[in-house]
C-alpha cells in the first residue's frame, strides 16, 4: 500500500511539473513588457542572450552599463571622445570585450574610476547609480534643493537616495523614465536589471520619437539670398 501510495504521488508530481515550470516563467518578465524588450532589442541598444531569451532579472555590471550607454547616447560621437591617448585602466586590457567602451564613457566623464584608475568592469550596479549615470549622459537637470526635494517627495523611500544621486535621480523622475515596485519605491539602493535598463531605455527612446523635427525654413520668392 505504501509502495502505492509512493508511485501515486510521484505520478502527480511529474504530472504536475510542467505546471510549476510554466508559472516561473512569466516572472522572468516580471515589471518590463515584452514590447519594451523589443523596442529595445530593435533599436540594438541591447541584445538576447545567445539562446533567443532576454533575462531581464539578470543584473547589470558596470562594463555592460558602459557598452549600453555609448549606443544609446552615441557617446562616441562626442568632442571628448576623439581623444588618441588612452586612459590608463589596468583591470581593463585592450583586449577586454568592453575596452573601447569604457574608454569612451571615461574620456567623456560619463562614468569615473576608482582609486588607482581601476574601473571594476564586473561589478553590479545598483539602481542609484545606474539611474544617476544614465541621468548624467541624458544631462542632469539644474534643480534647486527645494525642487529635488518636491519632485522625490512622493517616493515612500527618497529618503534612500544617496544624496549624490539625488538631483539625477530627479532629472530622470521628473522625465517620466523611472520604474518603480508596486508601493511606488524607487529601491535606490538595490541592484539594477536588465528589466530595469529596458524600462529606462523604452521610455528615452519614445521621448526621442516624440520631439518635433527641425522646421524647415521657408525659401523667399525672388530673393538672391535663397538657395
Amino acid at each position: 500500500m505504501r509502495k502505492l501510495l509512493g508511485t501515486l504521488s510521484l505520478v502527480l508530481l511529474l504530472q504536475n511539473f510542467p505546471a510549476i515550470v510554466q508559472a516561473q516563467v512569466p516572472e522572468q518578465n516580471a515589471g518590463v513588457s515584452s514590447e519594451a524588450i523589443k523596442q529595445v532589442v530593435a533599436a540594438k541598444l541591447m541584445t538576447n542572450s545567445p539562446d533567443g531569451n532576454f533575462y531581464p532579472q539578470r543584473e547589470i555590471s558596470r562594463a555592460e552599463l558602459a557598452a549600453i550607454l555609448v549606443k544609446a547616447f552615441r557617446l562616441d560621437k562626442r568632442e571628448a571622445a576623439q581623444q588618441e591617448k588612452s586612459i590608463s585602466v589596468p583591470d581593463v586590457p585592450p583586449s577586454y570585450w568592453a575596452f573601447n567602451d569604457i574608454q569612451i564613457v571615461l574620456k567623456t566623464d560619463i562614468m569615473k574610476g576608482y582609486r588607482g584608475n581601476l574601473f571594476f568592469p564586473n561589478q553590479k550596479v545598483t539602481r542609484a547609480e545606474g539611474l544617476a549615470i544614465f541621468a548624467q549622459a541624458y544631462g542632469v537637470f539644474q534643480f534647486s534643493d527645494d525642487s529635488v526635494n518636491e519632485t522625490l517627495a512622493s517616493y515612500p523611500d527618497a529618503a534612500s537616495i544617496p544624496t549624490w544621486a539625488r538631483k539625477a535621480i530627479a532629472t530622470v523622475v521628473s522625465e517620466g523614465f523611472i520604474n518603480t515596485d508596486a508601493q511606488n519605491n524607487i529601491s535606490p539602493l538595490r541592484p539594477m536589471t536588465r528589466g530595469d535598463m529596458v524600462y529606462l531605455l523604452s521610455k528615452y527612446l519614445q521621448r526621442q520619437q516624440q520631439l518635433p523635427e527641425t522646421p524647415e525654413v521657408p525659401r523667399v520668392p525672388d530673393s538672391p539670398e535663397s538657395p
